[in-house]
């Protein structure tokens, strides 16, 4: 009689451990299930899995522009940015993210990004009472007015040949400047590389900020003296000479 009531109690216990199989050794809970990868909306995993390679792990420091940059941020608005994010820029580094231009990244996901950019880096209050250039030029550049505004406000770093000057890199370089848009050089020019020492608008020449209209004409020039694809020098052979 023991033996038939301790075989019925297994076989009770055995029953509604069937019916409860979360709770079956082994069985992983519910919250251990990896995510599908158009489900994950954490804007670090998004980040650090899209965008961190080129603009850094913690938003600078990348060869690309630093996105928690106030000034950055000040000047780009959320549309900008998810516009840049979900086409990419055609002729650079900047690939598309959306799923619509050919990436992998749903809108929810995007969305993610981009708030999680200006949340994170955005609501800083520096630039409180600081009027700027707007993100995207306003009218025409002049590219020979442009060649004496390069000499006034960027010669004396960056140097008048390919080879740079005494404190960066060259940005004349057809290299470079086959590999980067205007709107690049337009925002590098406003923003400078706060990661990398590099001045804004306003520290290039002490007290002489620089103007919209000085601004859309340096970059004139300097896309005035991009190469088509047959006259780029390759790459191999500009970093050789950089060496």
């Amino acid at each position: 009689m023991k033996l038939r009531s301790s075989v019925t109690a297994g076989l009770l216990a055995l029953a509604a451990a069937c019916e409860n199989r979360d709770g079956l050794p082994g069985r992983p809970s519910p919250d251990s299930q990896v995510a599908r990868p158009d489900q994950v909306t954490s804007f670090s995993a998004l980040y650090g899995a899209n965008c961190a390679g080129c603009h850094g792990p913690g938003g600078r420091g990348g060869a690309a522009q630093p996105l928690s940059d106030p000034l950055f941020l000040a000047i780009a608005d959320d549309d900008a940015i998810r516009r840049v994010v979900k086409n990419g820029v055609p002729g650079t580094a900047m690939p598309a993210f959306a799923r619509s231009a050919g990436g992998m990244l749903t809108d929810e996901q995007i969305g993610s990004i981009v708030d999680g950019i200006r949340q994170r880096w955005g609501r800083t209050g520096r630039m409180a009472g600081v009027t700027t250039p707007p993100y995207e030029a306003t009218g025409q550049g002049n590219a020979p007015q442009g060649e004496v505004v390069y000499s006034t406000f960027c010669a004396s770093c960056h140097g008048t040949g390919d080879g740079g000057g005494p404190k960066a890199g060259s940005v004349t370089n057809p290299t470079y400047l086959s590999l980067v848009s205007n709107q690049f050089l337009r925002t590098v020019i406003i923003t400078g590389r706060p990661d990398f020492g590099a001045p804004d608008w306003r520290g290039n020449v002490p007290g002489r900020p620089m103007t919209d209209q000085e601004i859309s004409d340096v970059v004139a020039w300097l896309s005035s003296q991009r190469p088509t694809i047959r006259n780029v020098e390759s790459a191999d052979a500009f970093l050789g000479r950089l060496n």
